[in-house]
């Protein structure tokens, strides 16, 4: 049977995916399962990690249901997954724990401490990545100051996409990403024993599982995953890199013509920048953002916000419970209908909204656990979609505040992610960011990407740049154009935006401390 079809499962904060893909690329059929994680009241966010197993398998013998001679047809499966976090197995590849998620806010003080170490220009400067509380150096710093226990049974710190890939292959590994800005030098792209020191963890180098780069290196899918999955014994299996570097290669930022920025609206908001070289990284002094890698020797920079379109489920959560408290019963799918129309014809800078809804706080262009979100300047004739359009508006201006931390603004950017279907999101965003915006039509960007990595690692493409010509320029739309009457009203509130953001900082660290107390 020919081999024409490439896997990408994507597991998700929200949903766990799998994708198939034809050798040019088409999405052929996809495969989903939602997700759930459980919150605990110390703020931790932790994820069953056998579950996540089990419904990664699921969802793989649901695609084999859907294409005909799946298993047979299959050239190679990619695996990426949700960044972040602190996934502890022992010797015998058992959970020592449940997954420590990125939203954990837990060791909000770790970071800190971190943040005003000794070490930190060694962490920061060798990383190329800011400390922040979701980080697994941070949660392992935690974790050895609390529950030392756990390490002591641990045999092998992994992420998401590393315990996937563990169960698909018996393979402990973890990827030039997520292994390097976290532990690593960027220049490298392998552990660094600096670093470690500089955090207090060189005692658990130990637990740090060897950097398999999958553009290069795949295992064999072992005979135990193919009777779980349904795939073949001895596929070729890649572990790709972080879903965050995954989405940015299936939506067009490796373009070394263009060098484009990237913006992904998903839970959480990712704002990016093309870097051609380690030579070209630019570093800041607030010791914030990320740099990563893309397989060959171009990277990534960017600036993370905690969270994206939380802030619009949240407010749009809000109508949801008045509605029902009248009776009314509604979902956000149906307060999402006619929306775009009404956050058009309200009133920008009627309020001002800072998008720090998650209790994480922020992690770019700041690092701040303690930042909580804000309306700031109502008044009695501010209405209901006055307040969503600032919830929109502020999403666009913290997008503005990130690019502003990298550099002169990209030329072009590209949009992509779940809110990127909002043609009021995609109007506000060229606008505030004075720059032509432009989507790709690629649904599953980040199975697309994980799958791009496997296309490169089976010789189908000399390298990603040459991938990426193929799979993806023929994907990109027509670009929207700022307007200038509405940059110029940007302008002034982006002024407002990050005045009010620094006025802000001290009320977060005062409102932390009384809730503290309250607790």
């Amino acid at each position: 049977m020919k081999q024409d079809i490439l896997i990408g499962v994507d597991a998700g904060t929200s949903v766990i995916k799998a994708v198939a893909f034809d050798l040019t690329g088409r999405q052929i059929a996809m495969a989903s399962r939602r997700n759930s994680y459980n919150t605990l009241p110390n703020g931790g966010v932790e994820q069953n990690m056998r579950r996540t197993w089990t419904d990664t398998a699921a969802v793989l013998r649901a695609l084999g249901d859907q294409v005909e001679g799946l298993s047979g047809r299959t050239l190679a499966l990619s695996v990426t997954g949700q960044g972040d976090g602190c996934w502890l197995i022992d010797a015998a590849g058992a959970p020592v724990h449940d997954g420590w998620l990125w939203l954990d806010a837990r060791a909000a003080e770790e970071a800190r401490h971190i943040a005003a170490s000794d070490g930190i220009d060694t962490i920061y400067r060798t990383t190329g990545a800011g400390v922040n509380v979701c980080q697994m150096r941070t949660h392992l710093t935690w974790i050895k100051r609390h529950e030392p226990d756990l390490l002591e049974r641990a045999a092998t710190a992994l992420h998401c996409k590393d315990w996937l890939y563990f169960n698909l292959t018996g393979e402990r590994a973890s990827d030039p990403t997520e292994g390097v800005f976290t532990f690593g030098d960027y220049r490298t792209r392998d552990y660094s024993d600096a670093v470690l020191a500089a955090l207090d963890l060189a005692d658990l180098r130990r637990l740090l599982p060897p950097i398999v780069d999958g553009a290069v290196t795949a295992h064999p899918l072992t005979a135990a995953a193919a009777e779980a999955t349904g795939l073949a014994a001895g596929l070729p299996v890649t572990l790709a890199y972080v879903d965050i570097m995954c989405s940015a290669m299936g939506a067009g930022l490796h373009d070394d013509a263009v060098c484009p920025g990237l913006t992904v609206l998903g839970s959480t908001g990712m704002h990016m920048r093309f870097v051609p070289s380690a030579e070209a990284v630019v570093l800041n002094d607030d010791r914030c953002g990320y740099t990563m890698a893309f397989p060959g020797g171009a990277y990534a920079q960017m600036q993370t916000n905690m969270a994206a379109t939380l802030n619009i489920d949240w407010v749009l959560g809000l109508a949801r419970d008045v509605l029902a408290a009248e009776g009314v019963a509604r979902d956000l799918g149906d307060l999402l209908k006619g929306l775009d129309d009404r956050v058009m014809a309200a009133r920008p800078g009627a309020a001002l909204y800072h998008p720090y809804i998650s209790s994480a706080g922020e992690r770019g262009p700041f690092a701040e656990p303690a930042a909580r979100a804000s309306f700031t300047g109502l008044d009695q004739t501010t209405g209901w979609f006055d307040m969503i359009r600032a919830v929109y508006d502020g999403l666009a201006l913290a997008a503005r505040d990130c690019y502003t931390a990298m550099g002169p603004m990209p030329g072009e950017i590209r949009l992509t992610g779940g809110a990127a279907r909002s043609a009021s999101l995609k109007s506000i965003f060229a606008s505030a960011l004075n720059t032509p915006l432009r989507t790709v039509a690629q649904e599953e960007a980040g199975a697309a990407g994980a799958v791009m990595i496997a296309a490169v690692q089976q010789g189908l493409y000399p390298d990603m740049a040459a991938c990426s010509k193929a799979w993806v320029t023929p994907l990109l739309q027509q670009a929207e154009d700022p307007d200038p009457q509405m940059t110029a009203t940007y302008d002034a509130l982006y002024e407002a935006y990050a005045a009010t953001r620094q006025a802000l900082a001290p009320a977060w660290t005062t409102m932390s401390s009384a809730r503290g107390a309250l607790a």
